[in-house]
């Protein structure tokens, strides 16, 4: 029950003291510490070797499902034998509530749950509150409400061989746990009872539970394997008899029956209070309808335990008070430390210049859509409860955290000890500055050299460096401003006879990743885009990224878009970067700065151990990209 890491790879260049640096700090308790790595430095190698000598619960934070999806792979790689977890949104679909008064439009909640996520969430919860070596990679939903961690663990039925307990009381516990009863249709959260057995398929869709009575007492109780699961070619386990089991709730929102009636109280309480407000404001319309939305749904969850919605009501079977915080992943941590008294848990926010700005802007969002609902009668004020946690809220469930980036903002530099930024990464003059660096590819590969040339003439120049790239087989990326210059400048380029596709967020995603194959393949030589060309993209052919309007001063063209847009063109020896501009704005001298200290230090490093850059063998691995940003 240790982590262990299962690999070929050895810690190269300047990852071991960068491994060596965090975990010092780490174990001296340090709460803030940053790990600025460049793109192909093997950052996630460095991860996995700090939690594999911390030996600690982690928690890993990436800003969208498909850079988890990476994180969760190469994890699951380094760690065969630990249990490796994938939480993230179970929605495929999400059409969230809302009011708009100005039309009198109101648009219903539309979801579809992918069922396979719904699994993978219950498996990672279930692990964290049964053994100590679990690292659970997420997305930024993990900060939504959850359940209550407690609830959740005092609900599971625990049952062992021999026990004296009615099959009809554990059924009864069953139906408590939001299993359902299907005979015909076996699924995960299901169970079926034939006679003296009773069967149930856990909600993480593991092995079928088989229990057997001999009266009242619980005979035998026996592990079956799900041969539905498993794949092709895989052996299959042989049958497992058991001496005891726990069998976790199938739902993370689980309500003993008792409490469940005081929360239908609690909600007809703030029904009336709000009703009286209303009424007292002279909003009779609004009034009606929450009274008649309100009675609706006590009526069916007071017959079936559901409605539609029934997450608004959270804060009352939660027993919260108004304003107090939702249950997040970030407790079930706290509370399976707690319980199985650990040191601790640990928290990665991989691309962290991207993850915090959502972090903070989450609550904001969602509270300002509720309150066109609660104004206009559609919703109590309950449902401002049922909210992601603020940031500050965020911060104070954290224990130890580690800013991952290949550029970390002064948030995360600032906390981590770096008050002056770069600056003091380059000087070095604080012993408490807690970021490590690691610039040194394993391959020698410096970043790219970053030129700055006028945009008199512009699109002669990149049509003459384009042609460079075509006539030695490499690629070119162009990063544009708006969607119509993409689309422009694109077919420009086709005029001319050059193989070329413009990606934006209009193109569908999987078509963006049968784009970008394409230009690896050599389909395309060039690729137009706007934002999408930065975070996770790695593309060993790209030799030169252009850069237009690198002077207009905005989102798209700030410090860290562009030292994260350069970085596409590392991945190759003779990388380049060319910036078209008329003026040197504050943000690109800081941008090409950074760049030529990292250059600096990599050129150093290379003379002094006789290293020769060598290019990035071909690889068909599929290709990761930031679809969030738009």
């Amino acid at each position: 029950m240790r982590f262990k890491i299962v690999s070929r790879f050895k810690p190269t260049s300047d990852q071991p003291e960068a491994i060596r640096q965090i975990s010092t700090w780490l174990k001296a308790g340090e709460r803030h510490q940053t790990l600025l790595g460049v793109t192909g430095s093997g950052k996630t190698f460095t991860m996995a070797k700090v939690i594999e000598e911390l030996q600690r619960p982690t928690l890993v934070i990436s800003p969208n499902k498909t850079l988890a999806a990476q994180l969760y792979s190469e994890f699951k790689q380094f760690f065969p034998d630990n249990a490796v977890h994938y939480f993230v949104s179970y929605y495929d679909y999400y059409q969230p509530e809302a009011y708009i008064p100005q039309t009198d439009t109101y648009i219903a909640k539309e979801a579809m749950i992918n069922d396979e996520i719904d699994r993978l969430r219950h498996a990672a919860t279930q692990s964290l509150l049964t053994r100590p070596d679990v690292l659970i990679v997420a997305s930024v939903s993990c900060i939504y409400g959850l359940g209550s961690p407690l609830t959740y663990q005092s609900q599971k039925i625990s049952i062992q061989q021999g026990e004296q307990i009615s099959r009809q009381k554990f059924l009864k516990e069953l139906v408590a746990m939001q299993y359902n009863r299907n005979d015909i249709d076996f699924g995960r959260g299901t169970f079926r009872a034939r006679g003296d057995i009773v069967e149930i398929h856990p909600v993480t869709g593991e092995d079928i539970i088989r229990v057997e009575w001999l009266g009242d007492i619980l005979e035998k109780i026996t592990l079956l394997p799900n041969i539905v699961r498993k794949k092709a070619g895989q052996a299959i386990k042989a049958t497992q008899v058991l001496k005891q089991i726990d069998i976790y709730p199938a739902k993370h929102f689980v309500t003993p029956l008792h409490e469940e009636e005081d929360a239908l109280k609690a909600i007809r309480a703030e029904l009336k209070e709000r009703l009286n407000i209303l009424q007292a404001e002279g909003k009779e319309l609004e009034a009606q309808r929450l009274e008649q939305r309100t009675n609706y749904d006590l009526e069916l969850i007071a017959t079936t335990g559901y409605c539609n919605g029934i997450e608004n009501y959270s804060r009352h079977f939660d027993r919260r008070h108004p304003g107090q915080p939702p249950f997040a992943l970030l407790d079930y941590f706290t509370y399976a430390v707690k319980e199985q008294k650990l040191d601790g848990y640990l928290t990665f926010l991989d691309e962290s210049h991207i993850v915090i700005p959502q972090l903070r802007g989450m609550y904001a969002g969602d509270y300002s859509r509720k309150q066109m609902l609660v104004d206009y009668g559609w919703r109590l004020p309950s449902a401002f409860d049922n909210r992601p946690l603020n940031f500050q809220e965020f911060s104070d469930r954290i224990q130890q955290l580690l800013y991952v980036s290949a550029t970390p903002n002064d948030y995360e530099l600032s906390l981590s000890g770096a008050k002056h930024g770069f600056k003091d990464l380059s000087e070095r003059k604080e012993k408490s500055v807690r970021v490590a660096q690691q610039l040194i590819r394993p391959t020698g590969i410096l970043d790219p050299e970053v030129v700055v040339r006028p945009t008199d003439g512009q699109l002669d120049d990149l049509m003459v460096e384009i042609r460079k790239r075509i006539s030695k087989s490499e690629r070119t990326l162009v990063t544009t401003l708006t969607k119509r210059l993409a689309e422009e400048l694109t077919d420009y380029l086709a005029e001319a006879g050059i193989k070329v596709q413009y990606l934006h967020s209009d193109v569908e995603t999987l078509e963006r990743v049968e784009i970008l194959k394409s230009l690896r393949a050599g389909v395309y030589d060039v690729v137009v885009g706007i934002n999408l060309l930065r975070e996770g993209l790695d593309l060993p052919e790209v030799s030169l990224v252009a850069i237009l309007d690198a002077d207009k001063e905005g989102f798209l063209r700030n410090e860290t878009t562009l030292i994260q847009t350069m970085g596409r063109a590392a991945r190759h020896v003779e990388g380049k970067v060319i910036m078209y501009a008329d003026t040197m704005t504050s943000s690109m001298k800081r941008a090409i700065a950074e760049v030529e200290r990292r250059r600096a230090i990599q050129r150093a490093y290379n003379k002094k151990h006789g290293i020769t850059p060598q290019p990035i063998e071909r690889s068909d691995e599929v290709m990761i990209v930031d679809y969030i940003v738009k």
